[in-house]
C-alpha cells in the first residue's frame, strides 16, 4: 500500500531548480485554450520576488512511500512566491473632504501589502488540496511579517483561480486593470517630432514620482529601489519642443513620463498551440517587414518560442497633449525594445486611465479585465488608518509595480 503526504516548505536553490523549472514549464498562465502562454525560467526559479524588500517562495514536495524495501519517491509538484512592499492606499485629507488645511499638497497614506505570483501545480497534481495549502502557507508568512493586505492578479475568466481564491481562501475582487501589448515590429517605429524626450537620471524620476504620483493607488515607498535596479532601463520624460528648462521647471504645460523594465532578464514567455498555418503567416508578415521597412507594416514577432519583453511602468502626465506625449515614449519604448531583441512590449494601467488613448496595442494581444483580487489580513495598522481597504472605490489610476508583473 502506497501513501502520499505532502508538505509545504522553503525552496531550496540547491536542491529544487532543476524540478521548479520543469513544472514550471508544465504549467500554462492563465485557462487553457487553443493558444496558451508559459513561463520560461531563467536559472533562478526566485527571479521574480529577489527584487523586492521582502520575498519568500515555497514548494510543495508530495513524498510517496511504500512497504517492504521500496524507497520513499519525492516530488515536487507545485511552489508560490510572495512578496512584502509598503505602498499607498489612499491620502490625507480632512473631515470637510479638503486638503489638510496645514498640507500645501495631499499627503499619502501607506499600508504593508503583500502580493502573491506564481502559484503553479503540475498539472497531474491538480484538484489535491495542493494549491490550497500553499496559499495558506504563505499567507502565515505574510502575517508573520506584519502585511496588512495580500492581494493576487489573474485572468478574469481562469475560473480555477478564482474559485481557489475568492471561493476558498477569502479574496475579494478588488481592481480590473487591463494590459495592453504591442508587437515589436522589425521596423523602428515614427516618433513624434513635436515632442522632445529626455532620459532622467533617477534622482530626477525619483523626485518627479514622489511629487506627482505618491498619492496614487499600489504607489511604492521605495520607489529608489526600482529605479536604481539593473533591470529599469530608463525614465524618459516627454515635453513639449523647446520648452526643456530642467527638471524643476517643466510641470506647466502638456507631458508625460514612463519607465522602462527589462524583464527579459528575469523570464521568457512562450505561446503554445498554434497551428502551422498561423506560425507561417506569422513569419510572412515578419518576411515582409524585414525586406522593406520603409512601408512599416505590422508584423507578428516570434511568439512561438520563447521570447522577451519589456515592461512600461510609471505611466503619467497632464496637460491637453499628455496623451499624444504618452504615445511618443511607447514609440520610443518600441524601438528600444527592437534594439535589445524582444517580442513584444507590455503596460497595464487602470480601467478609466486617461492616458491609456496614448498607448499603441493589439487588442488580439492584450487583456482588456485583468484581475487583481485582495484580502484583509488583520486590523488595518496603515498609517493614518484608512479603515478598510478592500472597500474603497478605485480611482483614476493606478501605479503597477515591474517587480510584480
Amino acid at each position: 500500500m502506497y501513501v502520499a503526504v505532502v508538505v509545504v516548505r522553503e525552496y531550496d536553490a540547491k536542491t529544487d531548480s532543476r524540478a521548479v523549472e520543469e513544472v514550471e514549464n508544465r504549467c500554462e498562465v492563465g485557462p487553457s485554450g487553443k493558444l496558451s502562454l508559459y513561463t520560461h525560467l531563467l536559472g533562478d526559479p526566485v527571479c521574480r520576488v529577489r527584487h523586492s524588500p521582502a520575498s519568500l517562495m515555497l514548494v510543495a514536495e508530495m513524498t510517496v512511500g511504500g512497504g517492504g524495501d521500496d524507497k520513499d519517491k519525492r516530488e515536487i509538484v507545485g511552489m508560490i512566491r510572495g512578496c512584502i512592499k509598503t505602498v499607498t492606499c489612499g491620502s490625507k485629507v480632512s473631515r470637510n473632504g479638503k486638503n489638510c488645511p496645514t498640507l500645501p499638497l495631499p499627503l499619502p497614506l501607506y499600508t504593508k501589502l503583500a502580493y502573491i505570483l506564481g502559484l503553479r501545480v503540475s498539472p497531474s497534481h491538480r484538484r489535491m488540496g495542493i494549491g490550497l495549502k500553499l496559499v495558506q502557507k504563505m499567507e502565515e508568512w505574510f502575517v508573520d511579517n506584519g502585511a496588512e493586505y495580500s492581494y493576487m492578479a489573474t485572468e478574469k475568466d481562469n475560473l480555477p483561480s478564482l474559485e481557489l481564491f475568492t471561493g476558498k481562501c477569502g479574496y475579494s475582487q478588488f481592481r480590473t486593470p487591463a494590459i495592453l501589448v504591442q508587437p515589436v515590429y522589425a521596423h523602428r517605429v515614427r516618433v513624434s517630432k513635436k515632442a522632445t524626450i529626455i532620459k532622467l537620471s533617477p534622482a530626477d524620476a525619483e523626485a518627479l514620482y514622489r511629487r506627482r504620483f505618491a498619492t496614487t493607488e499600489f504607489f511604492p515607498r521605495d520607489i529608489d529601489a526600482i529605479l536604481n535596479n539593473k533591470l529599469c532601463l530608463g525614465t524618459f520624460l516627454a515635453v513639449p519642443v523647446g520648452s526643456w528648462s530642467g527638471p524643476d521647471g517643466f510641470l506647466g504645460g502638456s507631458w508625460a513620463v514612463i519607465s522602462v523594465w527589462n524583464c527579459m532578464e528575469v523570464f521568457r514567455l512562450e505561446v503554445r498551440g498554434a497551428s502551422r498555418v498561423r506560425r507561417a503567416l506569422a513569419a510572412g508578415t515578419r518576411a515582409v517587414d524585414r525586406a522593406l521597412p520603409w512601408l512599416r507594416l505590422p508584423s507578428v514577432p516570434e511568439v512561438f518560442r520563447p521570447f522577451g519583453f519589456h515592461f512600461l511602468f510609471g505611466l503619467g502626465g497632464d496637460g491637453p497633449d499628455a496623451a499624444g506625449y504618452v504615445r511618443a515614449l511607447c514609440g520610443r519604448a518600441h524601438n528600444l525594445a527592437r534594439e535589445r531583441g524582444c517580442g513584444v512590449v507590455v503596460t497595464e494601467v487602470a480601467k478609466r486611465e486617461p492616458l491609456r488613448l496614448g498607448i499603441p496595442h493589439w487588442k488580439r494581444l492584450s487583456c482588456a479585465e485583468d484581475l487583481w483580487c485582495i484580502k484583509r489580513l488583520g486590523e488595518d495598522y496603515s498609517e493614518g488608518c484608512v479603515g478598510d481597504w478592500t472597500k474603497s472605490p478605485p480611482g483614476m489610476s493606478i501605479f503597477v509595480d515591474p517587480r510584480d508583473f
